[in-house]
């Protein structure tokens, strides 16, 4: 099942008195981007969070995870003054005043809102039970996060699945027309024979009208491209009824649908072909927006 890049879960849970929000969120992304924001408490919890979030088979697009934690008041952290820090972050404040004459507002409470001039530390065999409370929430964020994806996935197939619908009837009128296109060049050809040696009472050379027919169908005829077109149409089909990440290789099936509508179009004689090929064309662009959002 293809999944879409763009997802969003929201899972919240009160466990041992501690209230745990995490929140998943992704755009579309070349390459997997994954950010995870704790509180600074928690940030030993970085390093699980990814591979937990890697097991669902996540391989693209740009996540945002976010979790909080409301503690219970005995919760039993240490919070101790960092002093080297804070000296130097007391003494940047004050070159910052110096500097532009800035007024003179450096306070307890203000440097207090640098929460960086403080260490939390906990327990150390209090840390695996932190993991496994945020782990309990993360999981159930993550299966909401997963299904959005698959949901919206299944969406953007199906809207993809129509367009390619479109091209193949498309494809379908080039191929009955490039008939057409040689009989009325033939048809315009004795035409302007007739017309030119009407006045000399001669009578047009059946042969070479034959073969200037020939010269002129081999060179308009597009059956090799819409052959091709309707093999990358079949590819991408087939691409998007398989498992696993697929955004790449649909990338590349646009690319050369493309480039057969553009040779296609290069050959066409034919207005109604000309038409043909520039929906063609518009189409596949749609689609090429439509699965820069699927993995």
């Amino acid at each position: 099942m293809l999944k879409s890049m763009t997802g969003y879960g929201r899972a919240r849970k009160n466990i041992d008195n501690y209230d745990i929000t995490v929140e998943i969120k992704s755009v579309n992304n070349r390459t997997l981007d994954v950010s995870v924001k704790l509180p600074r408490a928690y940030t030993f919890a970085e390093e699980r969070v990814k591979p937990l979030l890697l097991e669902y088979g996540i391989n693209r697009g740009k996540l945002d995870v976010y979790v909080s934690v409301d503690v219970p008041a005995n919760e039993g952290a240490t919070l101790t003054l960092d002093k080297e820090f804070a000296a130097q972050y007391v003494g940047a404040l004050r070159t910052l005043r110096d500097e532009f004459s800035l007024p003179d507002d450096i306070t307890t409470m203000k440097v207090a809102e640098n929460r960086d001039v403080f260490t939390v530390t906990k327990k150390e065999d209090d840390l695996e039970a932190d993991w496994e409370r945020i782990k309990t929430v993360l999981i159930e964020a993550a299966d909401r996060f997963d299904a959005a994806r698959a949901a919206e996935g299944q969406r953007l197939v199906a809207d993809v699945k129509t367009k390619l619908g479109t091209v193949s009837s498309l494809v379908d009128d080039v191929e009955s027309r490039a008939g057409d296109a040689v009989k009325e060049y033939e048809a315009r050809l004795y035409k302007k024979l007739k017309e030119t040696l009407s006045e000399t009472g001669t009578a047009a050379d059946e042969s070479r009208v034959l073969t200037e027919c020939a010269i002129f169908a081999d060179r308009v005829a597009t059956d090799e491209e819409t052959v091709r077109l309707r093999s990358h149409i079949k590819a991408f089909y087939d691409t998007l009824d398989g498992d696993g990440p697929a955004g790449r290789n649909l990338d590349f099936w646009c690319q050369e649908m493309n480039r057969e509508a553009n040779t296609t179009g290069s050959k066409a004689q034919n207005a109604a072909i000309t038409a043909d090929v520039v929906a063609i064309k518009c189409e596949i662009e749609k689609i090429r927006e439509q699965i820069q959002n699927i993995e």
